[in-house]
């Protein structure tokens, strides 16, 4: 009897290797499909799990964290308190890849303000929201993302408009600003393998449908609308440093935009000539996308300009973790020079 040798990556490991617990979510919930799209990415990218570490508030959303790279470092924070949590844990060893799962309700509610002041710092690290516009944890909610006159059995009408959270991380000068949808796997991981390899903060919203609560065709938020609506703004391809860059295109079809290591992001226009570097002309295409009620995914802006918070804060090369008590520890005479200052 043979066996079937499972594939493996350049660092040696298989697919299985990057898989977490058992999903406890609502069978054909997309968060389940964004968590399969994040194990195939790290595979793609033979990431090793201890260089990863999953950071997580609450929710739906964050109880995924526990479904994918359950060899690598994590920690699940109270509810929206994931921004801050991560900064420091960046602070601390920068050796780390920050990857953290938040939703709608943890983002966009309780912890919009950590979520600003992070895109303000410009911490390094793949902030995905699973946006399902309900709190689906505790019986359907609605969030901050909710459709304005969205109606659910349990929470009546949303007279609220909604908050838009590509528009807030672009106001914030977010340096890379993608949204897309559970249900367009091949996007999903694109963009994931695209948003490792960027030196910043990335924003990945990603509408997943919660299959319970708000999966009515009426709800932008659902598999039905999502699927009906979809408007890729570009087909992307993530193509790491490693792999040959060798294109066959017609002239003003495709553009290349070049990481700072090496990796190429390869976006080929399916609509009209968008420029993901211009970030006016994303806020105008989310506006006039809201105006039109209009699905646009895909690469929304990309700026690698922008200083990493180590940059801007002057932080030494060596991580702080790594640092020893002699450098850490003032000394004796250190200290009372500060004391006598305040004599």
């Amino acid at each position: 009897m043979t066996t079937k040798t499972q594939a493996t990556n350049k660092i040696g490991l298989t697919r299985a290797d990057y898989k977490g617990g058992n999903s406890t979510l609502c069978a054909g919930c997309g968060h389940d499909s964004i968590t399969s799209q994040i194990i195939q990415s790290v595979f793609d990218l033979s990431l090793a799990p201890h260089q990863v570490i999953r950071m997580s508030g609450i929710g739906c959303s964050s109880k995924s964290a526990a479904y994918f790279l359950g060899r690598s470092h994590g920690f699940n924070s109270i509810h929206g308190r994931m921004p801050s949590v991560t900064t420091g844990a960046h602070v601390a060893n920068r050796d780390l890849l920050p990857l953290a799962v938040s939703g709608d309700g943890d983002s966009g509610s309780i912890g919009l303000g950590q979520f600003k002041h992070l895109l303000r710092r410009n911490v390094p690290m793949v902030y995905i929201i699973e946006n399902n516009g309900v709190y689906g944890l505790t019986k359907g909610q609605f969030s901050a993302t909710a459709d304005k006159g969205q109606q659910l059995k349990y929470a009546g009408t949303n007279e609220f408009p909604p908050v838009d959270l590509c528009m807030e991380a672009l106001v914030a000068n977010c340096g890379f600003v993608a949204r897309s949808f559970a249900g367009d796997a091949k996007q999903v991981r694109e963009l994931i393998k695209a948003a490792f390899s960027f030196r910043g903060t990335v924003v990945l919203d990603i509408i997943s449908p919660c299959v319970t609560f708000n999966n009515h065709h009426e709800s932008t938020k659902s598999y039905g609308y999502g699927k009906t609506h979809q408007d890729p703004i570009h087909d992307l391809t993530f193509i790491p440093a490693y792999d040959e860059v060798a294109v066959d295109y017609e002239p003003g079809t495709v553009r290349q935009v070049r990481l700072h290591d090496g990796p190429v992001i390869q976006l080929r226009k399916l609509g009209p000539d968008y420029d993901p570097t211009n970030r006016m002309a994303a806020l105008a295409l989310l506006e006039e996308a809201r105006i039109k009620q209009e699905f646009i995914t895909g690469l929304l802006y990309i700026n690698e300009g922008r200083p990493v918070l180590a940059e801007a804060l002057q932080l030494c090369a060596t991580p702080l973790a790594q640092l020893g008590a002699d450098q850490l520890r003032p000394s004796r005479e250190a200290l009372a020079v500060v004391m006598d200052e305040f004599a």
